[in-house]
């Protein structure tokens, strides 16, 4: 389950660092934060200071709700043909 969370943390940060190149830096930066919510320090930091934990299950729905307003709304999905 790191390894995907690793992997979900890292493609929502190229879609981000895409998005602030070629599309506007406001949503780009979104994406950054929301890509920080993937990593596993992310969750190891939340448990520690404010006792809080986000489950796997939670980051699949993010990841999945992300990759379709990605694919299926955003500009970036525009400008490469998907």
């Amino acid at each position: 389950m790191k390894t995907l969370s690793w992997i979900f943390g890292i493609l929502i940060l190229i879609i981000g660092i895409l998005t602030i190149f070629q599309i506007h830096i406001v949503p780009g930066m979104i994406y950054f934060v929301l890509s920080l919510f993937f990593f596993p320090i992310t969750n190891t930091i939340l448990k520690k200071r404010f006792g809080l934990f986000i489950p796997f299950v939670m980051k699949v729905i993010l990841f999945l709700f992300i990759m379709w307003f990605t694919l299926g709304v955003s500009d970036l999905a525009e400008l490469y043909g998907l």
